[in-house]
Order: structure tokens, then C-alpha cells, then sequence
């Protein structure tokens, strides 16, 4: 027996990772990694003074699934940390929904293909973020990271 669509991890990992390519990659022009922390993305030698990666946490099934994520956003040559402020501004702008009366952001959840268009299967709520301090990091750059929590339904 296989997995329903919303029981897919893979599902679920296309939706954050399109969200955050279409928003942030592409949208707002930020350069963007996946699962490196503070590792800048590979630009062929250009000078990067912010930067913005997703890293994947726990997944916990069930018929309201949770997962938890991190997004560090990092500036360099900023130092006041006003740049990383107006990042940081940028980033949660996009993870709340003042149009929503809870005010969470609803992600697109898509049943992912790798030769057709994808199918909207429902919506990945942002129920939580959580801010660390403004931290240094070991090149002369400030980062914070934005721990999510994120809700789906799921057929298990």
C-alpha cells in the first residue's frame, strides 16, 4: 500500500522548497540554499552581503501533521545589523498573512511530479515562528534564525 499524497514527505518537501525558491530565490532576489546553515549558496565568486537558507527539521505524521523548519537569514558587512533587520522583516513578511483572520501564512501544498504539472492537494499552514537573537557568525557575518512550526492535514 502507498503513501497518500499528504502522507508524502517528498510532497511536502517540493511545496517549502517552491514556496521558498518562487518567494525568495526569485521573487525578492535573496540568494537561497537548502540544509546549510550558515554556508553562503554558491555564486561563482560574486560578493554576497545577505543570504537566506531553509533547513529541514522533524516531521511528525498524523491526521494534523507537524514539521519544523529553520530559515537563518544572514547579512555580512552590516555593522549595526540594520541590513539583517530589513531581511529579517523581508522573511516574516512572507511567513504571515494579515489578510487571514489567525494571521498565518497558507503555503501551497502540491502533489509534486517530476514529468507533468503538479496538483494543489491542500495548504501548509505557518502556525508559529520563533527568533533567535541576532547571533555572529566565525566570517564577520550576523544571522538569526526563524525556527517554524508548520501544520498540514494528512491521510495516514
Amino acid at each position: 500500500m502507498s503513501l497518500d499524497a499528504t502522507a508524502r514527505e517528498a510532497n511536502f518537501r517540493d511545496s517549502i522548497k517552491k514556496f521558498f525558491v518562487d518567494t525568495f530565490k526569485r521573487g525578492e532576489k535573496i540568494p537561497l540554499s537548502f540544509d546549510t546553515g550558515l554556508g553562503k549558496p554558491d555564486l561563482k565568486l560574486k560578493a554576497m552581503d545577505k543570504w537566506m537558507s531553509y533547513n529541514w527539521g522533524t516531521l511528525s505524521l498524523g491526521k494534523m501533521s507537524t514539521a519544523f523548519g529553520d530559515v537563518y537569514v544572514c547579512t555580512r558587512r552590516d555593522a549595526e545589523g540594520f541590513k539583517l533587520a530589513q531581511l529579517r522583516d523581508t522573511v516574516v513578511g512572507h511567513l504571515i498573512d494579515t489578510d487571514q483572520t489567525d494571521g498565518m501564512k497558507r503555503i501551497p501544498f502540491y502533489r509534486s511530479y517530476s514529468d507533468q504539472a503538479w496538483d494543489l492537494i491542500g495548504g501548509i499552514l505557518v502556525q508559529e515562528i520563533i527568533e533567535s537573537a541576532e547571533m555572529k557568525g566565525p566570517d564577520q557575518s550576523k544571522y538569526k534564525i526563524l525556527s517554524l512550526k508548520l501544520r498540514f492535514a494528512s491521510k495516514v
